[in-house]
């Protein structure tokens, strides 16, 4: 029986705390409730009970758990000195107690029957009162809370008619993907710059009530609103920017068009921080590198990113590659972070005399698929050897090689890199850098048609390139421009080619002029002669495509320069006969007779020009014309002309919208001049320049061809 009265008695406060618990928490169980169902209906306010009276349960059942056995037997003892500390006794079964403690057990007993203690804690009247007060003003606040979906009153121009249903409340909700870390938000209108992938849900009511509606997407296929109680819902995902007007059943559709504008994720922005130049030369006794690297996001950079790294090996067109990718870690926030590398040398296995080029590879959050941007490079180099020459006072000259141009092989390396990056580049970047290789083959051409005695062209001071091991060297530096003879000039006697003047005679061609047939002019011999002009022909060709914004064209002629240069490194040395020798003799008799048998007197046809995009110029002409021309056919090309590549550059949502109210009201002469003033900002202007003649086609090509092996023979 001892037993029972001490689990009794600790049931009975364990049931007193748990209730006072109940009272005291059962306001944030309310307040939970009240909350989800202002926000998301009756539905989420029902999982908010359930949910508030499960924490509520489990918390007053972990609070009750401090009321035990040994709890109890210490108010006891507490409460009842006259127990004399015994009070445990009550828990022990007396017949496996001892005499004695059978007689304490009995006085024990008895005193208690007496007068039964209450062990109950009391009431926490207190927090109870607080906890109800707050809750009912926090509670009260909600219901009078403006509710957070309330629709917006809606405009949509001039008044339906009577009966006609027409829109009068609105809501748009924008819920941006998770990576975005944006927050759900709602729109009062239906317009709206929105991150492109945002899932949309609108919102919609009217009056009187329609049978049905939809969202009329232009140049796109309509979306139905379905009915839910008084509104009508409807939910997209937004992939591309787009023009849609508000329908309903039975209402004409003349509303008014809203357009939502896609903003795409920008790929991540990577700046070097260190070094600041883009070439470091290596000093004397460093043994380690150090790059550092900004990343910067509009939503999210990774905490990862990539550092490739290229070792360069080998002089001339024998140059050996190998590839390394090291895995950095940033610091900073989401949107900007920094990565930071210290390269060590003998790790990484950089000898010298080759060369390092680092480039970050970063990324962003973006899901399902991240961007990755690739920094600028950075280049780590040995400095070049110094050697001396001569002896005496000649030992202090040096020969120090400034920095290299392009060898003919890089350049072909950098076309290939530059036609796997096209996808990534801006129109702009790709011209900008195809030009640039442009500029590096421009330099390698002119320095290649000095070995052939050919114009130096602003190169005078042309640099040594990676090809210099593969071609043949000078014979000596250019010689200075000789100066006008004077009086007291000694000359040497004059050649065919001299004529006499005040102070004797002068050789006109060689002093003053260029002696293109000479074979002396050209500084290598006449074996390889012919390979090398056949392979600065190929760069000229070369240099051409990647100035007009073409490596792909390009390509080919590149790599015939670099299998010629490879053929004049290999050829013997053969008299090769001057192209003068061969011509025929002028038949003078056929010359300055001034017979014109055989001549056309009839004036050449202009034949009409090309135009390079004859949609818009057709589009153009035909609105001119106002309203005596059906504008359909027109406006069919010009729909099928914003969907091509050759519409980079407009505004495809005002071009849709402007031909939308062209369709709607063929003879509205405010919407033709509209659309006209369009089309006009997308009419490419004319070529300043003289186009080229067309490339030749596969004939002409191995004409072409055998024509450079027949001179190279």
């Amino acid at each position: 029986m001892s037993v029972t009265l001490i689990d009794r008695w600790t049931n009975q406060a364990r049931q007193r705390s748990g209730l006072d618990d109940a009272l005291a928490g059962a306001p944030l169980a309310l307040l939970a409730a009240g909350a989800a169902w202002r926000l998301a209906g009756a539905p989420a306010a029902l999982g908010g009970v359930v949910v508030g009276v499960a924490a509520l349960v489990v918390a007053a059942l972990m609070r009750a758990r401090r009321f035990d056995r040994a709890w109890t037997v210490r108010r006891l003892d507490g409460m009842r000195p006259e127990l004399e500390d015994s009070s445990d006794l009550l828990a022990a079964d007396r017949a496996g107690l001892a005499p004695l403690q059978r007689l304490q057990y009995d006085r024990v007993q008895s005193r208690l029957a007496a007068a039964a203690p209450d062990l109950r804690p009391t009431w926490s009247v207190r927090r109870i009162a607080v906890a109800w007060a707050v809750g009912a003003l926090v509670l009260l606040g909600l219901m009078l809370w403006p509710h957070a979906g309330a629709l917006a009153p809606a405009h949509e121009g001039a008044a339906s008619p009577p009966g006609v249903p027409h829109l009068v409340g609105q809501r748009l909700r924008v819920i941006p993907p998770a990576y975005t870390g944006l927050r759900p938000r709602d729109l009062t209108g239906l317009d709206g710059q929105i991150p492109q992938g945002s899932r949309l849900e609108w919102n919609l009511r009217f009056a009187p009530q329609p049978t049905g509606a939809e969202l009329s997407v232009v140049q796109g296929q309509a979306l139905g609103l379905k009915p839910a109680g008084q509104d009508w819902n409807a939910g997209l995902t937004l992939d591309r920017s787009l023009l849609y007007r508000v329908v309903p059943q039975g209402a004409p559709a003349t509303a008014p068009l809203h357009r939502l504008d896609a903003l795409p994720d920008a790929p991540p922005q990577v700046k070097v921080l260190r070094p600041a130049q883009g070439l470091t030369l290596v000093t004397p006794g460093q043994k380690t590198w150090s790059v550092e690297f900004e990343v910067t996001d509009d939503y999210g950079v990774a905490p990862e990113a990539s550092l490739h790294l290229t070792f360069a090996e080998g002089e001339g067109e024998q140059v050996k590659f190998r590839e390394r990718t090291l895995v950095l870690h940033g610091d900073g926030t989401g949107r900007r972070r920094h990565f930071t590398a210290s390269m060590d040398f003998a790790s990484l296995g950089f000898q010298q005399g080759g060369d390092l080029v680092v480039q970050l590879m970063a990324t962003d959050n973006r899901a399902p698929a991240p961007q990755t941007t690739a920094s600028p490079s950075l280049i780590l180099r040995w400095p070049a050897k110094v050697e001396t020459m001569g002896e005496g006072l000649d030992a202090s000259v040096k020969k120090v090689l400034p920095a290299y141009l392009r060898s003919e092989r890089q350049v072909i390396i950098d076309a290939q890199q530059l036609l796997k990056d096209r996808r990534g580049l801006t129109a702009d970047r790709f011209l900008a850098r195809s030009d640039s290789l442009g500029a590096d083959q421009q330099g390698l051409r002119l320095r290649y048609s000095q070995f052939l005695g050919g114009e130096k062209e602003k190169a005078e001071n042309a640099m040594p390139t990676a090809d210099d091991d593969d071609a043949p060297a000078a014979k000596s530096a250019a010689p200075a421009k000789p100066s006008l003879p004077t009086a007291d000039a000694e000359t040497p006697a004059a050649p065919a080619a001299a004529i006499s003047g005040f102070g004797g005679e002068v050789d006109v061609l060689h002093a003053y002029g260029h002696a293109h047939d000479e074979t002396e002019g050209s500084a290598v011999d006449p074996g390889r002669q012919g390979k090398l002009k056949l392979s600065v022909d190929q760069m000229f060709q070369a240099e051409t495509h990647l100035r007009q914004g073409d490596p792909a064209g390009a390509l080919p002629f590149a790599e015939k320069a670099l299998t010629f240069l490879k053929e004049a490194q290999q050829a013997e040395r053969v008299y090769m006969p001057h192209a003068s020798s061969q011509t025929p003799p002028i038949d003078e008799s056929r010359r300055l007779t001034g017979k014109r048998e055989g001549l056309e007197h009839g004036a050449l046809e202009l034949a009409p020009a090309d135009t390079p995009d004859p949609v818009p110029a057709a589009a153009w002409r035909a609105l001119a014309e106002g309203g005596a021309t059906d504008p359909a056919p027109v406006l069919t090309s010009l729909e099928a002309w914003l969907r091509t590549d050759a519409s980079h550059g407009v505004d495809p949502l005002a071009f849709a919208a402007a031909i939308d109210a062209v369709r709607r009201d063929p003879g509205c002469a405010a919407c033709r001049a509209s659309l006209r003033g369009l089309v006009w900002t997308a009419l490419k202007p004319p070529s300043p320049h003289v186009a080229r003649r067309p490339e030749a086609d596969a004939a002409g090509r191995r004409y072409l061809e055998a024509l450079g092996r027949e001179a190279a023979r």
